[in-house]
């Protein structure tokens, strides 16, 4: 709830992902979205309206799995993931290494497939690992799209929206554009604001939002098409169907 209001999702039609260690998809609706396959939780925000939210629960504790194995600092994992091509040259990970909220899969493990002499490369692994976490978010997100939830855009937040490579993998996956606040813990900053709303009565919410928590200027990343994540994600479906029987 404090992560919408520090990213202005306090409006209808407003959509944020943040990606900690779980990750979340979330929405300002007027009225309440039901999911009659309990995957999209119907929540309540802060600001008197409803929250649709998707959780996952492996995103940067997969993605920082594979930096400490290989021992790169933050920099040296965006070089890397961004020299190997998109689809990681056919090598697809299943991040569910604590299990899995959305989908279910509470038994669930990592897997990585499609391993062969080419691709098997720590950078081919690390962006195998980022695609393999955001194309289990947008599983949550064609979700939420069923139930009539259409995005213009994405608000980024969370430790995972500072990777430049991770942002451009999220645009061309979800198939939106992105943004990112000029605060990256929105959370934080959404507490703040609204203890200044309580504070100051005569200021509405939104409009304190609007002021204190403004999108970064020139980060609008659009979604590129050379490469076909649609299918990758149905590969990823059929993947994780056959494995984990669900």
């Amino acid at each position: 709830m404090m992560a919408a209001i520090g990213t202005g999702n306090i409006r209808p039609g407003t959509v944020t992902a943040s990606l900690g260690t779980s990750g979340t998809i979330f929405a300002c609706a007027p009225q309440p979205v039901i999911d009659p396959q309990g995957e999209i939780a119907a929540f309540c925000d802060s600001a008197d309206h409803w929250m649709p939210l998707l959780c996952t629960m492996n995103v940067t504790v997969a993605t920082e799995a594979f930096r400490n194995l290989f021992g790169w600092d933050h920099d040296r994992m965006n070089k890397e993931i961004s020299d190997v091509p998109a689809g990681a040259d056919g090598l697809i990970f299943l991040p569910y290494l604590q299990g899995e909220r959305t989908p279910n899969l509470p038994e669930g493990c990592g897997v990585l497939h499609g391993m062969n002499t080419s691709n098997l490369t720590p950078a081919h692994m690390a962006r195998a690992a980022m695609e393999g976490v955001t194309l289990g978010m947008a599983y949550g997100l064609r979700r939420m799209e069923s139930l009539g939830l259409k995005p213009s855009e994405i608000r980024l937040t969370g430790g995972g929206s500072k990777s430049p490579a991770w942002r451009q993998i999220l645009a061309d996956i979800f198939g939106y554009p992105v943004v990112t606040m000029q605060s990256a813990e929105g959370a934080a900053l959404g507490a703040a604001i609204q203890a200044l709303a309580a504070a100051t009565p005569n200021e509405s919410l939104e409009k304190l939002s609007d002021r204190c928590a403004p999108i970064a200027q020139g980060s609008r990343l659009e979604p590129r098409t050379t490469f076909d994540y649609t299918n990758l994600l149905e590969t990823q479906n059929k993947l994780r169907q056959k494995i984990f029987k669900s």
